[in-house]
């Protein structure tokens, strides 16, 4: 075990067992509890290592008794004493330290602490998230912040160790460079030495660890900092870690195949007691995942797969009820889930579907009820009949005491709100294993998405991703300084060399080949609205190193803060990252963001206008 001792300790408060009894030992640490028995004072001394009971006997030591009158919760001390072993029916099974105690020789007060603002010692005492986040040093003093820190810290080295087990090379790439256009805003940061010039925060390493593999490195890994100037919400930070990386002479079978490898390593590593579903991991195309799962990051844990109803309705003839009819005559889909004993489920909770169904973009929600009896029950069944009713319960599966919820909309639509929808019902019926590791591949996106603002095709993943090999011909071909682009173009049908882990409903991270060519590199910017000259101010210096031999290559990241928080069972990564920012970006602990002096500004050359006016 590694030597932890320093002049203020000889163990930390989480090392002494029974083995230890009779040894003189010297423990530092902060005052968990304080039990004042008059003659006797019990102490809970901790550090993250543990907790150690000490006992201060007034006869046996007056003056560390002394001092033991005065402390209080989260007093710093250093305690001298000899360990023994705990009375019979003393004995404490909560701690790892619970079979001993410390008799004290001598208290010595480090530190004096305040009253603080939420109790330390009981992790389950509801606080404020922003007490905690104004005094996050305090939140990390308890137990459960604590922990979760150090799972994160042994994900983090598990990663380390498995990338250079299998020949990764770590490599640090640059916090300032040039802002480029990756999905979200830029952080930007003015020039001091070249007023009027600015550099950017990466959004991602993207470019830097291509060019390190045009540089030879073959197998590049880094923990990266990253940073987006985006709106907020649970599973987003404007800054966030990630585990990058980057691989040469490879296809995209290539790279899932190791990192579903790494993936698989690191869990039995990091949490060992928590099973992994399957392996290997299941494989959905995009199209496949919305179309069973509603969702391109389906969670795994049950089932529960959407199913189409149009051939229950006796599509393409009319069913009777007109709203399904128009739908499925415009291109539409018909839709439904099952919800497994819902039949009988309440006018209020019925009420709360059909809310939930029209905020995520639902123009209402059917539902058809199977009863205890095997009678159906439903607001449409007067236009729909006794026999239709009967052949959507069959298609969904249906069976006594069941409820099938319906959505009629575009595809899209229809996969946007029954995926959600398909999550509320596990999530009511606690259908998900919350101890299962359920990872899952999504591959063959689209390679793009058509932007009427702009007319104009954008990246649905990165502008550098490449197209699966029998897509190629649906690129439009390039004209001059201009690709011809409309919403027609083949281009939108195309699909991408990428790929997307899922863990239990999260997306862990996503990847794809790249385009290693500067030619389909420059038709891939052309299609996405760029001119000639656009491209080559923005992207000059990967498309010239390409000019110098680029292997082929592909890569992926995952979040490191998801994937803790997935491992820890959180559902908002701030309660995994040591010192998050709030929902609007704000650090309350340190008071950021703040106005600059005056003479920064006029260092940079610099002055504060306010906000742009339309």
């Amino acid at each position: 075990m590694t030597n932890l001792a320093t002049p203020y300790r000889t163990h930390t408060c989480g090392a002494l067992r029974a083995a230890d009894a009779g040894s003189t030992v010297r423990l530092a640490g902060w005052v968990h509890r304080r039990r004042d028995m008059g003659h006797l004072i019990f102490i809970d001394l901790r550090d993250r290592h543990g907790i150690t009971q000490v006992v201060i006997d007034a006869d046996l030591a007056p003056a560390a008794h002394a001092v033991a009158s005065r402390v209080r919760s989260e007093f710093v001390l250093s305690v001298d004493g000899e360990v023994a072993e705990r009375l019979p029916g003393t004995h404490n099974p909560r701690l790892a330290t619970g079979d001993v105690e410390l008799h004290a020789t001598g208290v010595t007060v480090l530190s004096e602490a305040k009253t603080p603002p939420f109790y330390i010692n009981d992790p389950d005492a509801p606080v404020d998230e922003a007490l905690r986040l104004t005094y996050r040093y305090l939140d990390i003093r308890r137990q459960p912040m604590t922990e979760r820190l150090m799972l994160r810290s042994a994900l983090v080295r598990a990663i380390r160790d498995v990338h250079h087990e299998h020949g990764f090379v770590e490599i640090e790439t640059p916090n300032l460079i040039k802002s480029t256009p990756e999905g979200a805003r830029d952080f930007i940061v003015p020039s001091r030495l070249q007023p009027g010039t600015v550099y950017a925060l990466p959004q991602s390493p993207q470019q830097l660890k291509q060019l390190l593999m045009v540089a030879g490195i073959d197998r590049y890994f880094q923990i990266a900092r990253c940073f987006r100037d985006e709106d907020l919400r649970g599973d987003r930070q404007p800054e966030f870690t990630q585990l990058d990386l980057e691989m040469s002479f490879v296809t995209e079978e290539t790279v899932m195949e190791f990192v579903e490898t790494m993936i698989v390593e690191v869990s039995r590593r990091v949490v060992p007691d928590r099973p992994i579903q399957q392996v290997p991991f299941p494989r959905f195309t995009y199209e496949e995942a919305l179309e069973r799962f509603g969702s391109d990051k389906p969670d795994l844990r049950f089932g529960l797969e959407l199913v189409d109803l149009a051939s229950a309705l006796g599509a393409p003839a009319p069913s009777g009820f007109r709203v399904f009819d128009d739908v499925l005559a415009a291109g539409g889909r018909v839709r439904a889930v099952r919800g497994p004993g819902m039949g009988a489920i309440s006018r209020h909770h019925m009420d709360e579907l059909v809310e939930l169904s029209k905020r995520w973009g639902a123009k209402g929600l059917a539902h058809v009820s199977v009863g205890e009896d095997g009678s159906l029950h439903s607001p449409i069944g007067k236009f729909l009949g006794e026999e239709t009713l009967r052949s959507i319960a069959d298609a969904a599966g249906a069976e006594r005491g069941d409820l099938v919820l319906i959505v009629a909309d575009s595809f899209e639509t229809s996969s946007e709100v029954l995926g959600r929808l398909r999550l509320e019902i596990g999530s009511r019926l606690g259908l998900a294993d919350p101890h299962v590791l359920a990872y899952c591949w999504v591959h063959r996106f689209p390679m793009y998405q058509w932007d009427e603002e702009f007319t104009r095709w954008d990246a649905t993943h990165n502008p550098f991703s490449g197209t699966v090999p029998e897509d190629l011909h649906l690129l439009t071909t390039v004209s001059g300084d201009l690709a011809v682009r409309s919403p027609d173009d083949p281009a939108g049908t195309a699909r991408a060399l990428q790929y997307d882990v899922a863990l239990n409903g999260w997306e862990l991270g996503g990847g794809s080949i790249r385009i290693h060519r500067r030619d389909e590199l420059e038709r891939s910017f052309l299609l996405q609205g760029h001119t000639l000259e656009g491209m080559y101010e923005k992207f000059g210096g990967m498309l010239e190193a390409f000019d110098y031999g680029a292997p082929p290559h592909g890569g992926i990241a995952l979040g490191v803060d998801r994937w803790t928080a997935l491992f820890s069972d959180q559902t908002n990564i701030r309660e995994v990252m040591a010192f998050p920012k709030t929902q609007s970006g704000s650090d309350l602990m340190l008071g950021a963001p703040s106005a600059p002096d005056t003479a920064q500004w006029s260092e940079l050359g610099l002055r504060y206008v306010g906000p742009a006016k339309d």
